[in-house]
């Protein structure tokens, strides 16, 4: 029978060391699901006593939140590194967070199977759903600065409400095209998920965000 390799925790601070066994939970979750990640076998993957485990963690609940968490946060902090290489006009910008977003190393089949198997137990684990909440609100937000910046570069004025409903909904395209490139990669040419989220937006927005001021 074949071993899981095991994770070199590291002897170092007390975040390095929690950071740790959430990347061992995160390899569990991704090979054998929620049910197989269990504390055990997290132990072993990294290479420590379960009793270490609990020193970081109450129990298992706690340390998926976290898992699950660092998830949500890794998707939306990578996509937010494609604006540290974009030039500052906003519309450019909101393009190249929609693209990050419908791309690898976000569009990642692992990925997709991690967060496939927390989300299908988010609505009835208190935990997990709050932890899901706080990463959909964190994008949301996101989005919804990029958009009221892109309104304010056009000279067109939002409501907060208007605001809100753009966010959500293009947080729903951004979805549905992450999910169909994470299940069907192949089946897409290179770059394609992109420029449909990015005519898909501009078409809501009825603004050209790569140059054009107006989206007939």
């Amino acid at each position: 029978m074949a071993v899981a390799a095991r994770r070199k925790f590291r002897r170092e601070g007390e975040e390095r060391r929690r950071q740790d066994l959430i990347e061992a939970t995160l390899d569990c979750v991704a090979e054998h699901g929620l049910q197989g990640a269990t504390v055990r076998a997290i132990a072993l993957r990294a290479g420590v006593t379960a009793g270490l485990i609990r020193h970081y963690f109450p129990g298992k609940e706690e340390l998926l939140q976290a898992a699950y968490a660092a998830v949500m946060g890794r998707m939306t902090d990578l996509a937010k590194t494609a604006l540290a290489t974009v030039e500052q006009e906003p519309g450019r910008r909101l393009a190249a967070f929609v693209a990050a977003n419908l791309a690898p190393p976000v569009v990642d089949t692992r990925t997709f199977s991690i967060w496939a198997s927390f989300i299908g137990r988010a609505g009835s684990d208190p935990a997990l759903g709050a932890a899901h909440r706080a990463g959909y609100l964190g994008f949301r937000d996101e989005v919804e600065t990029l958009v009221a910046e892109v309104f304010s570069d056009a000279g067109r004025q939002a409501s907060p409400s208007e605001l809100r409903r753009l966010a959500i909904a293009i947080n729903a395209i951004i979805d549905g095209l992450w999910v169909e490139g994470c299940l069907a990669g192949d089946m897409f040419e290179a770059g394609e998920l992109a420029e449909i989220g990015i005519g898909s937006v501009e078409a809501m927005l009825g603004l050209g965000l790569r140059g054009e001021r107006e989206v007939a």
